[in-house]
């Protein structure tokens, strides 16, 4: 499962990419068939057969659900179609019914109550209201299915493994386990796809963990049922996971793993199997001979440049047919679910790509490649004529002031009407000029990283802002209508108990102050591709999981990451010695297990700083004490109750650092 009310970006890239070369391509959003197949009036009996079918030793809480749809099951039938068709945007007079109460109430947990419904959507609000009581409704349906049909089902938004997910054996089990309905349901929609196309190859994009079982149940199913078709994987987690792929089982499924951008490998795999090209003239494709796993890369071949890729495809996807859910009425939240928006890319790769916390040794941040202003409107002109929508949301990992600037003025020059959001840095470029011109270009929102609301951590993490720079340009945003979302992170090294308190106190003041709408609290988690993971000892930690890259082969991607020469990654002197004494992982690695002289448990502020952050960004108790929040002790913050407004007050420039330097010698 990924995005419901969107096609994910990656198969238009590839699709508009294949085109542009003459290879015949066709695209399936099998999440969204999946959803729709189990969210439909024949669905909902599916799922009353098994529910009906004897159940022994289930839990309390088990049995609440099941009790709930079978005694609803007529409901079921008789909603399910309805509702879906409301939340593709096809049947808005539902609204009225559903917002005064015609779905049946479930037994999962309710975000809002009544008087927080009234306080939320008021009485004008009724196509809202009924979006978020028909979201409501599906999150129980899905419950359901989690609880009584298939425990990997999760919210229905990612089928999960159970465990650890580098280690394949895990996946093996897990195939071998029983078929669930979602199971039996998955591989008939696939079976349909494959005989009405019979294709050659199949290539599968997996951007979240939750991705890999249904792939290589899918994989699975080509292998015995069309073993001349050949699979392709690749994707965010294949780019960051699998880049030490060792393990031959995966290849019993998989003929190809490619890694970073899809299109020129997957370019090289089809004139390979077409006999055009040398099979040892690959791109950054994965292959497995005689047992043996290795990398084919061939150094005569090379990526597309950004500004030459062609405009994305969503040729033969049901645009009409996804679906839009309201979590939160949050304005800014309600962004990543709500709305089918047109995906695009500004710039390839990160034009900071100094956070030491971020995967910066990766090609998706390390090759920093911007488009032409005109390009990219040409491009969005392209998107509108053939969607019909004229939303677009930019997907970089952080798109460039200067870039922004271009691409405004060309929207208003061109006469261009757009709706956007994207994600930025929180950097001193971004003046009430600029942040003005963005906002009568058409856009509404923007997200960027805060992370840890405390100078010295971000000085450690080489963000490149401080506090009272993010709160200057926050307010900017906000002061032109434009909503703001915080990413923010909590766990790293060095940082203290209280640290975290005093950053929730920042964050809380922030909200306070209208420079932000919305924000999410993230447990940092040290990964194989980014400084504080690749040299742990210079941050206070060291390594407590073998890692099984390179460091040489990691340096290859990335210009500004000094490492030292030559040494394997289980070999280096941060790594613990229990760390060296186990195998290193074969099949996939991100996150590495860490220790650090200070260290804050984020079991203890988990709970707190989530309750906190969602308050605040519903405009509730933002006037509590930050230690409201928890059910323990906690430390009184330290910081100045009135620094968010102090720095608001001071001329914009008196605080800015002379140098980053200091934070760069950290990383190196």
């Amino acid at each position: 499962m990924v995005d419901l009310n969107a096609p994910y970006p990656s198969t238009a890239y590839l699709t508009g990419y294949l085109a542009s070369k003459h290879i015949e391509t066709q695209q399936w959003d099998a999440s969204l068939d999946l959803f729709l197949c189990l969210h439909s009036r024949q669905g909902m009996e599916r799922i009353r057969q098994v529910l009906a079918r004897p159940q022994p030793g289930t839990s309390a809480r088990t049995a609440q659900r099941v009790e709930w749809f079978l005694r609803h099951a007529d409901q079921h039938d008789a909603l399910i179609e309805p509702v879906i068709r409301f939340l593709q945007g096809s049947d808005l007079t539902l609204a009225h019914r559903l917002a005064a109460g015609l779905l049946p109430r479930g037994p999962a947990r309710e975000i809002l109550s009544e008087a927080d419904l009234d306080a939320a959507f008021g009485s004008l609000g009724t196509v809202d209201r009924a979006k978020y009581l028909a979201t409501r409704y599906l999150r129980n349906i899905a419950e359901v299915i989690a609880f009584a049909i298939d425990d990997r089902w999760g919210d229905g938004t990612g089928y999960r493994l159970p465990g650890d997910p580098g280690a394949f054996d895990a996946y093996e089990e897990a195939l071998a386990r029983p078929r669930t309905l979602v199971v039996d349901l998955m591989l008939d929609l696939l079976a349909g796809r494959l005989a009405a196309c019979t294709p050659q190859v199949v290539g599968m994009t997996l951007p979240f963990y939750g991705n890999l079982l249904a792939a290589l149940h899918f994989a699975k199913y080509i292998r015995e049922n069309a073993p001349n078709c050949r699979v392709v994987w690749g994707g965010g987690v294949v780019n960051t996971s699998m880049r030490s792929l060792s393990d031959p089982r995966l290849f019993r499924y998989v003929d190809f793993v490619t890694v970073d951008d899809g299109e020129r490998p997957l370019e090289c795999i089809v004139e390979a199997l077409e006999g055009r090209r040398d099979p040892e003239q690959l791109l950054r494709t994965f292959v497995c001979t005689d047992g043996a796993v290795r990398l084919v890369s061939s150094s005569a071949e090379c990526d597309v440049p950004h500004r030459e890729t062609p405009t994305p495809s969503y040729e033969g996807l049901p645009l009409r047919q996804y679906v839009s859910l309201l979590k939160v009425p949050n304005p800014v939240q309600r962004l990543w679910s709500e709305g089918r928006w047109n995906k695009l890319t500004l710039a390839h790769g990160c034009y900071w790509g100094k956070c030491t916390f971020c995967d910066i040794a990766l090609d998706y941040v390390a090759r920093y490649e911007p488009a032409l202003p005109d390009a990219i409107v040409d491009r969005m002109i392209d998107l509108i004529r053939e969607t019909g929508e004229s939303g677009f949301h930019f997907v970089d990992e952080a798109a460039p002031p200067a870039l922004l600037r271009g691409l405004s003025r060309r929207l208003l020059e061109r006469g261009v009407t757009a709706t956007w959001w994207t994600n930025i840095r929180f950097e001193k470029s971004f003046d009430a000029e600029l942040v003005g011109l963005m906002a009568r270009s058409g856009c509404i929102a923007v997200t960027g990283g805060l992370e840890i609301a405390s100078d010295r951590l971000l000085k450690l993490i080489n963000k490149g802002v401080t506090v009272a720079q993010v709160a200057r340009v926050t307010k900017a945003f906000t002061d032109a209508g434009i909503g703001v979302h915080a990413y923010l992170m909590y766990g790293f090294p060095t940082q203290t108990d209280q640290e975290v308190i005093d950053s929730l106190e920042v964050v809380r003041q922030l909200f306070a102050a209208g420079c932000l709408h919305s924000g999410f609290w993230h447990e940092f988690n040290a990964t194989v591709h980014s400084p504080v993971g690749i040299r742990p000892d210079l941050f206070g930690a060291r390594v407590t999981t073998p890692i099984a890259l390179q460091w040489d082969a990691l340096r290859r991607h990335s210009k500004s990451l000094k490492l030292p020469q030559g040494e394997a990654a289980t070999e280096h002197p941060s790594a613990a010695s229990e760390a060296r004494d186990m195998p290193p992982p074969t099949f996939m690695q991100y996150t590495v297990g860490f220790d650090a002289a200070t260290r804050v448990s984020v079991e203890r502020f988990r709970r707190g700083l989530r309750r906190a952050q969602f308050y605040y960004m519903h405009g509730v108790n933002v006037d509590r004490p930050a230690r409201h929040w928890f059910e323990h002790d906690v430390p009184e913050p330290t910081v100045s109750p009135t620094l968010v407004a102090d720095l608001l007050a001071v001329r914009e420039g008196a605080d800015e650092p002379k140098s980053a330097a200091g934070a760069v010698e950290v990383c190196q």
